[in-house]
């Protein structure tokens, strides 16, 4: 089965087809963005767990592109440190680990003043508190994803995941919802992200993988598409090594969810796109993991809510379907009477 067996992207080999999606933790207490000893034990646990590549939660990547302040962040040095230690962690228990780099724009709920957005245009109905970014403030944000990248190399992660879904900064500037700008990044609303990866590739190893977090449709009429992604991915050809495939979160929406319901759009955009798809979404049961991955719908499958309900998650798997050998050594007595 597919779920048992490694997947390489770019130079990066991953054991299993199992990833642990980013999701906050709004754990930084002191709000300085640095990583806490909750940080190191909760991933840590899932590479215990055989858990393949672990992405790291939403990371800030100036003060105010947190999404809030209790969230990590990689805009200065002294965060590297801290970055480094989870990295070993992970490392230490046999899995890969990624970083996901975030500026979170007009939902942002930092206390520091200075939110930014493409356009000033409410977010569904809250008050705006935010301001259209000059060109300074575009330079000055693409500049943090590079820095926070190069920070990220140095703290040995093993890829990197730019947050492109979810009505973040970058989801912002691609949606004609959230951007109505006159000059060039409205015109062409994929000029920001653009700017963003090649900025990035300035530092992030060649060999490294590099990939971004979609919302591949906003659930909204006259917004983001799967067609719009396929395209937007062609033009960055040769930059991005895969794609994450999620979607909504720009503004409410009326959404159908259902167990593996954005499966369909991992397919059609990873296979339109020609590029290894991660997939995503209420994937709870055990036959719709396999399912997800046997069918050819994504060559990962993320499992965000289920994960933190059982860390063990791939042990489990790996009993009931056959792979006793791929259980975590320490934890083979739980399963001894069903083996």
């Amino acid at each position: 089965m597919k779920f048992f067996e490694p997947f390489t992207v770019n130079q990066m080999t991953v054991k299993n087809r199992l990833v642990m999606p980013p999701m906050c933790m709004y754990s930084c207490f002191a709000g300085d963005g640095r990583v806490t000893d909750f940080h190191l034990a909760h991933y840590a646990a899932r590479a215990i767990g055989q858990v393949g590549l672990i992405i790291v939660e939403a990371t800030g990547v100036t003060p105010e592109g947190r999404i809030s302040d209790q969230c990590l962040g990689l805009w200065e040095d002294a965060q590297v440190e801290g970055m480094r230690k989870l990295v070993d962690s992970v490392h230490a228990q046999g899995s890969k680990i990624a970083l996901q780099l975030n500026h979170a724009g007009r939902k942002s709920t930092t206390a520091a003043p200075g939110h930014l957005a493409p356009s000033a245009i409410a977010y569904n109905n809250h008050e705006i508190n935010y301001a259209q970014m000059t060109q300074e403030d575009i330079t000055r944000v693409v500049d943090g994803f590079r820095l926070a990248a190069q920070r990220a190399d140095a703290a040995g992660y093993d890829g990197l995941e730019l947050h492109g879904a979810h009505g973040y900064l970058i989801h912002q500037f691609l949606s004609p919802l959230s951007n109505q700008r006159a000059d060039l990044y409205g015109q062409d609303r994929l000029i920001f992200l653009r700017e963003v990866v090649q900025a990035v590739r300035t530092v992030w190893p060649k060999e490294k993988p590099l990939w971004i977090r979609i919302s591949a449709t906003d659930w909204l009429e006259g917004g983001i598409t799967a067609e719009d992604w396929i395209g937007w991915l062609d033009c960055l050809r040769g930059d991005l090594d895969m794609v994450h495939v999620s979607s909504g979160g720009l503004q409410k929406a009326n959404v159908n969810v259902y167990p593996g319901y954005m499966l369909p759009l991992a397919r059609q955009v990873g296979q339109g796109a020609g590029l290894p798809a991660i997939g995503v979404g209420y994937l709870d049961e055990d036959q719709l993991i396999l399912h997800a991955l046997e069918s050819g719908a994504c060559d990962l499958v993320a499992l965000g809510r289920e994960l933190l309900r059982n860390p063990n998650k791939f042990n489990d798997l790996a009993v009931r379907y056959g792979r006793p050998e791929l259980v975590a050594k320490q934890y083979e007595r739980a399963y001894k009477d069903r083996m």
